[in-house]
């Protein structure tokens, strides 16, 4: 996980301003998948520079927003100043030091794609819910990731790609199943909303039983 961490801690910079269509999307999915539902205890995993935490401060009591990269944190930092939003640098293969408490919200935005064995963190995930509580994700879609594309930005030494590993839609289903959690609903979503193209990302909400 260094060299992400790295590639994040480069990133960090330029991320809110340069174009990125899947940040900007995944931004939408995130609102429009968690709208209807109530929740009050949120750990948000992959928060970056806050593009979520700024929502979910406003819905949640409690945020505690995760992340690998201690400059996407700074960033973050800089935008939410709220004594009810915890900042936690963590790497999310390793113990779950934070999860200190249950939630009825656990949510992944455009992490799982740096992480290698799913079944693991989903486990990290279910145990950290609450009996009802719901898990968000939303990723890359795999046939984005089919034709090559990967998380990626320029630097003056020219364009940086993230370690990504790819994840089958089958492999995210058997995952949450295998740690008693159940779909309810598995959306995509398309550049321009055109749905003759390939989708960008693919959005999943399951609930733990």
């Amino acid at each position: 996980m260094k060299s992400v961490q790295q590639a994040y801690n480069n990133w960090a910079q330029q991320y809110d301003t340069n174009a990125n269509k899947t940040r900007d999307l995944e931004a939408r999915s995130l609102r429009e998948t968690l709208t209807p539902l109530s929740f009050t205890h949120c750990l948000e995993i992959g928060c970056g520079t806050g593009k979520n935490t700024v929502w979910l401060r406003d819905k949640a009591a409690s945020v505690t927003a995760v992340d690998l990269s201690e400059e996407m944190l700074s960033k973050a930092k800089e935008k939410i100043t709220a004594t009810h939003v915890q900042f936690v640098q963590a790497d999310i293969t390793q113990p779950w030091s934070f999860a200190t408490k249950q939630f009825d919200l656990v949510g992944f935005s455009l992490v799982l794609e740096h992480i290698e064995q799913l079944s693991p963190v989903l486990k990290k995930a279910a145990d950290a819910l609450t009996t009802g509580g719901h898990l968000y994700i939303s990723e890359l879609h795999p046939f984005k990731q089919y034709s090559g594309s990967k998380a990626r930005f320029e630097t003056e030494a020219g364009t940086q790609v993230v370690t990504c590993f790819n994840h089958h839609v089958s492999d995210f289903l058997d995952a949450a199943k295998e740690n008693g959690l159940q779909l309810l609903t598995l959306n995509e979503y398309f550049d321009e909303d055109n749905r003759t193209n390939i989708p960008r990302l693919l959005t999943l909400l399951f609930q733990k039983k």
